[in-house]
């Protein structure tokens, strides 16, 4: 379904892709994914058991939505723009590893510095280390700079900048100041591997690009956290993340009836912009408590600390009251359900250790079903690099060591953002800053005024209390298999089951490497990040073990897939 943010218009080239024996009209700048959303259509290929796929995370992670495009194999839809004249077809069972065409070039940089990732984080970094007199490069998978947070309107829609959220606007202030810095910037270009402590490479089907700066900045952000339950490999059940960048990069929601569940307040404020957007959001479903007398303090500590999120996070509750949409706290998606897609989502309200209480169930009839349970940092260069992490217990994910600069083990790389440890866009934003800074003044250029370093020094400490409030406010159960089922798909990418793992378990595994070398749990394209974390729980508490950072799988080259041309540029298909 199409639809318009305020301040966004449709204005642009308009332009017409083929989908099997239709047309489909799309907006210039809109990704292949968004068009065939808008159009109706949610399967983008089929497993070798001939189960449907489509949309999950709708930001190049999870493979799902792997289409051929004009003959070429294996492409993300959700992460290539549409061409005119573009024909698309669905993808038939296994990945093709399809080397594609011969690369047309190499280029080999050494900057002072290589910022990878264009969100908040990596955006400050290198704004504020180019604006120094740095040689900077940065390098960002995606075709538009602002990451998850910043995301912006395609190409082809116009903006009123008087008009639009305070979000974008951040958002496109932030870009202007990076273009206007003088860092040189590589769009479209996956990291796929490091060699030695210094070396990086990426590349896409037209290029490799090998780097060796002097200085590294990690800002690779985050991840949604993978939840299984019976139902969430059918497409039209996808990530809260997936559904906001349909909403606010192009224009287009995935359907008008939508349940939106999980943990955690960007689950609120997408539901709210549906809501704008003229979406039915028939419920929203929490795992935490509702906020009674003891979350006062918590209130507070936010409200002192950032005032204006507060105020952000009010607004959406009134609009979801206005709207008539039930909230239910306590709450989780327990099932989806439908044919070739979501046609149905079950919820029920779930015990202190987060397993369904019975007799609660609910079921709607449903479009799509958006869940967000948290996120996981990308972590993957950093750990092939060497930097050290620990184990956050609370939050249930690595954490990079760092200092207060965001230096990591590595005194040659700094992790910035939540690829180090989760804390929202504005200490991403202020971390970048401090990190570029600190970087400029130790290879001997000037650094921004101190006012500027004093905003962002106390933008991280507000930053943190209010990110301890908010996840205080927001306690929930961990979940890892409460709402499964023992033939639920553990691992989305093989269709390895709760069951098939537990059975390995039973054979007195003792890590989640043995599990994945057993059942094949993580080898596929998503290369275990939504699997991952949660074999890594599962053999834990099997095993009782603690967990740290040698208990997740060892990252592996390339760290996404890639064309084979792009590891070996000089492999043919003949």
């Amino acid at each position: 379904m199409r639809t318009l943010s305020k301040g966004v218009d449709a204005t642009g080239e308009v332009v017409r892709i083929r989908w099997g024996a239709r047309s489909i009209d799309a907006v210039k700048g809109q990704s292949v994914l968004s068009a065939m959303v808008s159009a109706g259509e949610m399967v983008c290929r089929t497993t070798a058991a001939g189960a449907p796929r489509g949309l999950y995370c709708g930001m190049g992670v999870c493979q799902d939505c792997l289409v051929d495009i004009d003959g070429k194999g294996s492409q993300r839809a959700c992460m290539t723009p549409v061409a005119e004249g573009m024909v698309v077809t669905p993808l038939s069972a296994r990945p093709d590893p399809s080397s594609g065409p011969a690369l047309s070039e190499t280029l080999e940089l050494s900057p002072d510095l290589l910022v990878i990732g264009g969100g908040p984080a990596g955006l400050s970094a290198a704004a504020i280390a180019a604006e120094s007199g740095l040689d900077v490069v940065l390098v960002d998978e995606r075709l538009k700079l602002g990451g998850q947070f910043y995301k912006q309107p395609a190409d082809g829609f116009a903006v009123d900048e008087q008009a639009i959220d305070q979000q974008f606007r951040r958002g496109r202030a932030l870009i202007a100041r990076f273009r206007g810095s003088g860092a040189r910037h590589f769009s479209g270009m996956t990291v796929w591997g490091v060699f030695g402590a210094d070396q990086i490479v990426a590349g896409n089907q037209d290029a490799t690009l090998v780097v060796t700066p002097k200085r590294i900045v990690l800002a690779t952000g985050a991840y949604e956290r993978g939840t299984p339950l019976p139902g969430w490999t059918l497409p039209g059940f996808m990530t809260t993340g997936a559904m906001q960048t349909l909403l606010r990069s192009y224009q287009v929601t995935a359907g008008k009836r939508v349940l939106i569940g999980g943990n955690g307040p960007l689950n609120l404020q997408v539901a709210a912009e549906l809501i704008r957007a003229g979406v039915e959001v028939v419920a929203l479903a929490e795992a935490a408590p509702a906020p009674g007398p003891r979350s006062l303090g918590s209130l507070l500590k936010m409200m002192v600390a950032a005032p204006d999120l507060v105020r952000d996070g009010i607004a959406y509750r009134a609009a979801l009251w206005r709207a008539g949409t039930p909230v239910f706290h306590r709450h989780a998606v327990i099932r989806a359900e439908g044919k070739e897609r979501v046609e149905r989502a079950v919820i029920a309200e779930i015990d202190q250790s987060g397993r369904p209480v019975a007799g609660t169930k609910k079921s709607f009839e449903v479009d799509a079903i958006c869940t967000g349970f948290g996120f996981l940092p990308s972590n993957e260069i950093a750990r092939a690099l060497g930097c050290r992490h620990r184990f956050d217990e609370r939050r249930r994910s690595l954490v990079a060591e760092r200092d207060a600069r965001g230096r990591s083990s590595l005194a040659h790389v700094w992790i910035v953002g939540d690829a180090g440890g989760l804390g929202g866009a504005r200490m991403a934003e202020a971390s970048g800053i401090l990190a570029g800074a600190e970087i400029a003044r130790e290879l001997g250029r000037s650094s921004p005024d101190d006012a500027e370093l004093g905003r962002a020094m106390r933008t991280m400490v507000r930053s943190a209390t209010f990110q301890a409030a908010l996840w205080t406010l927001y306690r929930a159960p961990a979940l890892v298999d409460q709402l499964a089922e023992p033939e639920t798909p553990i691992c989305r990418c093989e269709n390895i089951s709760l069951g098939t793992v537990r059975t390995a378990l039973a054979q007195d595994i003792a890590s989640a490497g043995a599990v994945k070398r057993l059942t094949r749990a993580g080898m596929g394209p998503c290369q275990g990040r939504y699997c991952g974390a949660t074999i890594v729980e599962l053999v834990a508490r099997e095993r009782g073990q603690a967990i740290d950072e040698w208990s997740f799988f060892a990252p592996r080259l390339p760290f996404k897939p890639v064309p084979i041309a792009t590891v070996a540029p000089n492999c043919r298909n003949d």
